[in-house]
């Protein structure tokens, strides 16, 4: 029987990071993207095969154009039971990382409000990190030297923090990381003896540990958003899924995105795999599933459940400058300097999330940001993330175009679904 605890570990991070840079090698060459009906019409495509073919069960995509309601493609269910509901718009997917997102949204939703600034110190909410110590070399913990600068909102929006994940790579670092219990995810009920209990307790503990570079000099993937999600709540008075939850989700009307899947719906949730389709095998059943209990603390980095449609309705906001109908959540300058360039002048990109291989060398507040238009078709400026089990976000503004795509499989770079849908949608002339 698959470990959970290692499973939801070392796949949290092993997808939204390789995912992100693998999955965003360039493509087709194209101008523009397809005709709407063309398009729709190739992603059906993909996700058909991908069901035919055993690589999935099934799979589901929103496809949205500036202000007018999503289409949803579907193809087959959410597990390989025959008896499984059909896979389609408000089938519930673990999202992973793209929970990082919506963390960032309601940073800038504080920063708009004045209750936090952009480069303010992280320490004027979480006294611990006012004197942090980095290693003077990853293959040690010692000896270390002091931080010469303070980590900021900033660092800990585009993972320039010098925080790093527990399975980043090996030594020292990700080890104490992981005896300590710093995952920032869903973990078993074992590993959870040393997991800490509440978002305070995980941000005291990590600030005892040394950074791994310092603050603003390289960019490391890691548990910034989880911080981050601290920093919310002391910033905001509320605790940080409650903020959450008020000032995003419910105010888009994002009623099947949750911390906690509610046992009435756990028929939604989705199966979700480990391997190839000739040897899957099962890593959690909706039924038998970790999300169906109150998590120990809310992590920002990989926390929520989420649907097509629900997270469309996010992604339209972005698209609208903050803005959906008569909703708005952030102020439309708000908006677009979260899905600006907002890496620090000068930092090291060190793992390959936003490498040269890729033109999207920015980041934003939680998400890669496309500095330069890309040979596969994805324009300047279309900004997303992607999660754990092979899930795929992004919006591209040139072309008001915003894309939902929603499976449950680890690893994701088993099957290349993000090069396959970015064709489908920008590999015909318009």
């Amino acid at each position: 029987m698959l470990n959970k605890a290692w499973i939801t570990a070392s796949l949290l991070l092993a997808a939204a990071s390789a995912t992100a840079a693998d999955a965003r090698s360039p493509g087709q060459s194209a101008s523009a993207a397809a005709r709407p009906a063309t398009a729709i019409a190739a992603v059906q495509s993909v996700l058909d095969s991908y069901v035919r073919s055993g690589t999935v069960p099934g799979a589901v995509a929103a496809i949205g154009r500036g202000d007018a309601p999503p289409t949803f493609v579907a193809a087959g269910r959410i597990a390989d039971d025959a008896a499984a509901p059909k896979a389609g718009p408000d089938s519930l997917w673990r999202v992973y990382s793209m929970t990082k997102p919506i963390t960032a949204m309601a940073a800038m939703i504080l920063i708009e409000q004045g209750k936090m600034k952009l480069d303010e110190p992280v320490s004027d909410f979480i006294p611990a990190f006012k004197s942090m110590r980095v290693v003077d070399s990853p293959a040690a913990l010692a000896p270390t030297h002091p931080a010469p600068r303070p980590i900021t909102i900033r660092n800990l929006l585009t993972h320039t923090s010098g925080l790093t994940y527990q399975i980043i790579g090996t030594g020292p670092l990700p080890t104490e990381y992981k005896r300590l219990g710093l995952l920032g995810g869903r973990v078993d009920a074992e590993a959870s003896k040393v997991q800490p209990q509440s978002l305070a307790a995980f941000a005291d503990r990590l600030a005892t540990v040394p950074l791994l570079a310092d603050p603003g000099t390289e960019w490391h993937y890691s548990v910034s958003l989880d911080v981050l999600g601290r920093v919310i709540e002391v910033a905001s008075g509320v605790p940080f899924d409650r903020f959450v939850e008020s000032r995003i989700l419910k105010p888009l009307g994002m009623n099947s995105t949750y911390w906690t899947v509610p046992q009435s719906q756990a028929g939604r949730l989705a199966t979700s795999y480990l391997g190839t389709s000739a040897q899957r095998t099962v890593v959690e059943t909706g039924a038998a599933s970790l999300w169906l209990r109150p998590p120990l603390a809310p992590y920002g980095g990989s926390g929520l459940v989420s649907s097509a449609r629900d997270y469309d309705r996010f992604l339209q906001m972005l698209s609208g400058d903050g803005k959906v109908g008569n909703v708005r959540i952030l102020k439309r300058a708000t908006a677009e300097l979260a899905m600006s360039n907002l890496l620090p002048a000068g930092v090291r990109v060190v793992e390959n999330v936003t490498t040269a291989k890729t033109p999207a060398t920015g980041f934003g507040a939680g998400g890669s940001l496309y500095l330069t238009d890309a040979p596969n078709g994805v324009h300047a400026g279309t900004y997303g993330w992607f999660g754990a089990a092979g899930t795929i976000a992004f919006i591209d503004p040139k072309q008001h175009l915003r894309v939902t795509v929603m499976v449950n499989y680890f690893p994701p770079k088993a099957w290349p679904l993000y090069e396959d849908v970015v064709r489908a949608l920008y590999g015909a002339s318009p």
